[in-house]
């Protein structure tokens, strides 16, 4: 675990591709044959660092929204924690940032789910998309650019006696009615399901696993 974590906040802060082993394991504070006991190489421990970003998170979520009939609020529930989760732990938030287009993250995790959510409601007739594929995109691009715009905020903000943009402009609703708006849902209609009482979640943090 220590691996992890310490492959965890460098990649969050520096991107996968610009972090070395010897990186990761001086973080750790343990050897190269530490690292090479567990992980066959830096895309092994990458590998296992998004099942447990974005795997676990995804699951925490489903669970969430088990007992939900809309598929419309369990999209928009999904969107809301994932969004506060990032302004809570913004290493967390920058992880997603940084890999949230990969094809693991796409192929797992939040981007199988937003995937499968979507199709849901396709079904149901709750949505009405006309290309599933790049709705599916459109949504991902939605919560990135949103978490994006929560860490600059909050960067900017260090030091000043003023709020993230998501305190006062209630960012996690309002991309969550941009993304129902994305499948099909009228703009008042949207903004109504973004707004119903959020159930509670229960995610660890990933800075204390």
């Amino acid at each position: 675990m220590r691996l992890l974590r310490a492959a965890f906040g460098l990649m969050a802060e520096k991107g996968r591709d610009n972090v070395a082993i010897s990186e990761i394991t001086e973080a750790a504070d343990v050897g190269f044959g530490s690292f090479y006991y567990h992980f066959e190489s830096k895309d092994g421990i990458f590998a296992a660092l998004t099942e447990w970003v974005f795997d676990d998170f995804a699951d925490g979520l489903e669970r969430l929204a088990s007992g939900l009939s809309d598929p419309a609020e369990v999209v928009s529930v999904c969107v809301r924690h994932t969004l506060m989760r990032a302004r809570r732990e913004r290493l967390w938030g920058r992880f997603l940032m940084r890999e949230g287009f990969s094809a693991r993250a796409l192929d797992h995790g939040l981007g199988r789910h937003l995937r499968r959510d979507s199709e849901r409601g396709i079904a149901a007739r709750r949505f009405v998309v006309g290309d599933p594929f790049m709705s599916v995109l459109a949504m991902t691009g939605t919560i990135l650019a949103a978490i994006a715009a929560e860490c600059y905020a909050a960067d900017t903000a260090e030091g000043e006696a003023r709020k993230p943009a998501g305190d006062e402009g209630r960012l996690p609703e309002r991309a969550a009615a941009m993304v129902l708006q994305t499948l099909g849902l009228t703009r008042a209609e949207a903004k109504d399901v973004a707004n119903r009482p959020l159930p509670p979640g229960d995610f660890i943090a990933a800075e204390s696993c």
